[in-house]
């Protein structure tokens, strides 16, 4: 299989349920903090824009993300649906993570996703705030991995 034949269902246009589901695919797999799981989601040339990185490739993508969770230790995310049109995605969310010495944060941010043909993310544009936090003030306390069903969303907690 070569880059042209790679496929990420669902592929636009979205509908409200499958911009739902790819939001979801997303957040499972950032999750898992592995960059190998990742990257195959986005085209072979995809363009990032992550507060000061600028990736234009995989190879890229994946030295980004490793240096992330690196830096960011416990990483736990939720990504919301805001909105979508045919095949764009607009998406909020928030992570908890803390450094290598222990020190809580909360990250809020907005990305923009568009995506090819085959559902292969072609351009991700974020926005990202840190606030630190008391350990005490986490929210997100499922396992390492995949956030359960039963978890509230970022509207039910209140973020």
């Amino acid at each position: 299989m070569n880059a042209n034949d790679e496929f990420r269902p669902p592929v636009p246009p979205f509908t409200r349920e499958t911009a739902i589901q790819k939001v979801r695919m997303a957040e499972d797999a950032w999750n898992n903090c592995d960059p190998q799981r990742v990257v195959p989601d986005y085209t072979i040339d995809s363009q990032w824009r992550s507060r000061v990185e600028f990736p234009k490739d995989r190879e890229e993508i994946i030295r980004l993300l490793t240096r992330k969770w690196v830096r960011e230790q416990e990483f736990r995310m939720i990504k919301e649906l805001w909105a979508y049109e045919n095949n764009r995605i607009a998406v909020r969310f928030a992570s908890e993570w803390h450094d290598y010495i222990g020190n809580w944060f909360r990250s809020y941010g907005n990305e923009n996703w568009e995506f090819d043909t085959n559902g292969l993310m072609q351009k991700r544009f974020v926005s990202i705030n840190d606030m630190p936090i008391k350990e005490s003030e986490r929210k997100f306390h499922w396992p390492q991995g995949r956030r359960p069903d039963n978890h509230p969303e970022l509207s039910e907690l209140g973020l």
